[in-house]
Protein backbone atom coordinates (compact mmCIF):
# COMPACT_ATOMS: atom_id res chain seq x y z
CA UNK A 1 0.00 0.00 0.00
CA UNK A 2 0.82 3.64 -0.82
CA UNK A 3 1.52 5.86 2.43
CA UNK A 4 -0.79 9.02 2.57
CA UNK A 5 2.68 11.08 2.43
CA UNK A 6 3.67 9.16 -0.86
CA UNK A 7 0.50 9.88 -2.28
CA UNK A 8 0.98 13.51 -0.96
CA UNK A 9 4.26 13.48 -2.03
CA UNK A 10 3.33 12.27 -6.30
CA UNK A 11 0.06 15.07 -6.20
CA UNK A 12 2.81 17.92 -5.13
CA UNK A 13 5.40 16.41 -7.44
CA UNK A 14 2.53 16.43 -10.57
CA UNK A 15 1.14 19.87 -9.29
CA UNK A 16 4.91 21.14 -9.61
CA UNK A 17 5.23 19.46 -12.79
CA UNK A 18 2.04 20.90 -14.51
CA UNK A 19 2.33 24.27 -13.15
CA UNK A 20 6.28 24.24 -14.43
CA UNK A 21 4.67 22.95 -17.83
CA UNK A 22 1.95 25.81 -17.82
CA UNK A 23 4.52 28.78 -16.71
CA UNK A 24 6.97 27.61 -19.72
CA UNK A 25 3.99 27.59 -22.35
CA UNK A 26 2.81 31.50 -20.88
CA UNK A 27 6.82 32.58 -21.06
CA UNK A 28 6.97 31.34 -24.60
CA UNK A 29 3.66 32.96 -25.90
CA UNK A 30 4.84 36.24 -24.09
CA UNK A 31 8.22 36.02 -25.93
CA UNK A 32 6.64 35.32 -29.06
CA UNK A 33 4.46 38.84 -28.90
CA UNK A 34 6.82 40.58 -28.13
CA UNK A 35 9.58 39.61 -30.84
CA UNK A 36 6.54 40.01 -33.16
CA UNK A 37 5.84 43.38 -31.67
CA UNK A 38 9.59 44.41 -31.96
CA UNK A 39 9.76 43.47 -35.45
CA UNK A 40 6.27 45.53 -36.32
CA UNK A 41 7.93 48.92 -34.59
CA UNK A 42 11.21 48.08 -36.44
CA UNK A 43 9.03 47.97 -39.72
CA UNK A 44 7.03 51.07 -38.81
CA UNK A 45 10.57 53.14 -38.21
CA UNK A 46 12.00 51.57 -40.94
CA UNK A 47 9.18 52.41 -43.76
CA UNK A 48 9.36 55.95 -42.03
CA UNK A 49 12.82 56.54 -42.84
CA UNK A 50 12.03 55.31 -46.41
CA UNK A 51 9.21 57.55 -46.64
CA UNK A 52 11.65 60.50 -45.60
CA UNK A 53 14.54 60.00 -47.51
CA UNK A 54 11.92 59.39 -50.36
CA UNK A 55 10.65 62.86 -50.51
CA UNK A 56 14.10 64.09 -49.77
CA UNK A 57 15.11 62.65 -53.06
CA UNK A 58 11.73 64.31 -54.76
CA UNK A 59 12.87 67.48 -53.47
CA UNK A 60 16.20 67.29 -54.76
CA UNK A 61 14.69 66.34 -58.26
CA UNK A 62 12.27 69.22 -58.28
CA UNK A 63 15.19 71.65 -57.39
CA UNK A 64 17.04 70.36 -60.24
CA UNK A 65 14.24 70.58 -62.84
CA UNK A 66 13.80 74.25 -61.87
CA UNK A 67 17.13 75.14 -62.40
CA UNK A 68 17.46 73.18 -65.41
CA UNK A 69 14.34 74.51 -67.53
CA UNK A 70 15.47 72.32 -70.99
CA UNK A 71 15.88 69.60 -68.52
CA UNK A 72 11.68 68.70 -68.68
Amino acid sequence: MVSQFERNKDIAQELIEQTAHRVGRIVSIITGAVIDVTREIGDLVTDGIEMREAAKRARLDETDHAEDPDAR
